[in-house]
């Protein structure tokens, strides 16, 4: 059976008490992205449950419908996705440098969190924890890729209970899709997302695979229990790398000319980074990762402006493709 109008109803009900105007016809078609017809029958089932709401006629003659406040309060709810969400929204905040709407994301998800009876905080902890030490936040503007909502729910699903999924998966230069069984433990997010997964066959437990989400074509959880390495941190594993993908680490040390210096250490290149300064006003910096390629497409913006000193492949592979460069990042 399937609830999501039931949700929807609820969403709606939770919607006209959370506004301090109510919610009009136009908005619940927005909202849901249903017909006005549709839009009708919805606030009327609403308002067969909650006779009390207030109708009201704004300064434009639209209606509105308002829930009066406390109404729900009873009945509402957090779920672990929701606080782990806003979790991951601080993260992404606090990695962009924005540290004061981090903190206060962080202060409002507290706040929140203040308002869960104990043994309702006590149910959803496990799962919170779960999913925080899954999402792998590696987030960056510009294209992303298309990823069905349900395949990232069932596999967040997972992850919380520990349990093995067989994903359809076309890999890459993959004419069909392949049946692959995996143990999943997070999800890497960047220029593509990914799923962290763990072998499932006897003496490979161990093994870390990459799998693309936009690439999986079907996802079924199995009934099957895996045992979550404990010595596994994704924060941890997503460090190794300067991006996304999985290579030895090695030492890395780039040299910013005097003129590109400033705007240099406005980044944090690497969480593991050292910086140190030249007495001709350039910027050294020294980080340990894999990911040759994915440094070698952020080197392109900096131009002729930077020297890699280390690692020698590196070099060759950045150098080749320097250029004058008058505007810096």
């Amino acid at each position: 059976m399937r609830f999501e109008k039931a949700e929807d109803l609820l969403n709606l009900a939770f919607a006209m008490q959370s506004s301090a105007d109510g919610v009009s016809l136009a908005d619940i078609e927005q909202m849901f992205e249903v017909s006005r017809r549709t839009a009708m029958r919805m606030r009327d089932a609403v308002l067969r449950v909650y006779p009390q709401t207030e109708e009201k006629t704004d300064a434009c003659r639209i209606k509105r419908w308002r829930i009066p406040s406390a109404t729900n309060g009873r009945h509402l709810a957090l779920t672990p996705d929701e606080l782990a969400t806003l979790d991951m929204a601080a993260k992404a905040f606090n990695g962009r440098g924005l540290r004061l709407q981090a903190k206060a994301l962080r202060s409002l998800c507290g706040k929140i969190k203040s308002f869960q009876k104990c043994e309702a905080s006590r149910r959803i902890e496990p799962d919170l924890e779960a999913l925080i030490e899954a999402e792998g936040l590696a987030a960056r503007p510009g294209p992303r890729p298309k990823i069905k909502v349900e395949h990232l729910h069932a596999l967040r699903e997972a992850i919380k209970a520990c349990q093995i999924v067989e994903i359809l998966y076309r890999g890459k230069g993959k004419k069909e899709a392949e049946v692959k069984r995996v143990a999943p433990y997070g999800f890497l997010y960047g220029h593509r997302h990914y799923l962290v997964g763990g072998g499932t066959e006897k003496g490979r437990e161990a093994a870390r695979y990459h799998f693309i989400l936009s690439q999986i074509e079907d996802v079924m959880v199995t009934k099957q229990g895996f045992r979550r390495d404990p010595s596994f941190d994704i924060q941890s594993y997503a460090e190794e790398s300067f991006g996304i993908w999985k290579e030895k680490p090695l030492e890395v040390v780039w040299k910013f000319t005097p003129r590109a210096a400033e705007a240099a250490r406005d980044f944090v290149f690497h969480p593991s980074q050292k910086i140190t300064d030249g007495k001709d006003g350039s910027m050294t910096v020294h980080f340990k990762a894999g990911g040759m390629l994915e440094m070698a497409w952020h080197l392109y913006m900096w131009g002729d402006q930077v020297e890699v000193v280390k690692p020698a492949a590196l070099r060759k592979m950045a150098n080749g493709h320097a250029r004058k460069w008058d505007g810096l990042p």
